[in-house]
């Protein structure tokens, strides 16, 4: 059995198939999903799992080089930004628009649905390297 934090076997797929700079998304329950990326839905309910809790995991597997957030989250939501500053207090977060933002998933290699229920809780993670 795999010894690491995080089980789905999904997104551990996706993350082993990153290179440098290619994006994994994770996304709050209501962020559009273009249809040609793959989506991988963990919501069970209302807030479970949560953004930050999935983030967190998928943190524990993927060396991350750059972030990209919508500039909304700011006002609309300024809990989840704070968390977000501090996680990545050494990493680039780079903000863009809502509709940009929706733009950049096209390129995505998959879209990790949570059951997170406030605004703006996403985030495009940009895959580093280890050397």
């Amino acid at each position: 059995m795999k010894k690491g934090i995080l089980l789905n076997s999904e997104i551990i797929t996706e993350i082993s198939k990153m290179g440098h700079t290619d994006k994994l998304v994770i996304a709050d329950a209501g962020l559009p999903i273009p249809k040609d990326v793959k989506r991988i839905d963990i919501s069970l309910i209302k807030g479970i799992p949560s953004f930050i809790e999935t983030l967190d995991a998928v943190l524990k597997e993927l060396k991350v080089e750059s972030v990209i957030v919508a500039e909304e989250i700011k006002e609309k939501n300024p809990d989840i930004h704070n968390e977000l500053l501090k996680k990545f207090s050494n990493i680039e977060i780079k903000y863009v628009s809502h509709e940009q933002f929706k733009k950049i998933t096209e390129s995505a290699k998959a879209v990790v649905r949570t059951g997170e229920c406030s605004p703006y809780a996403n985030v495009i993670l940009e895959s580093g390297v280890i050397f």
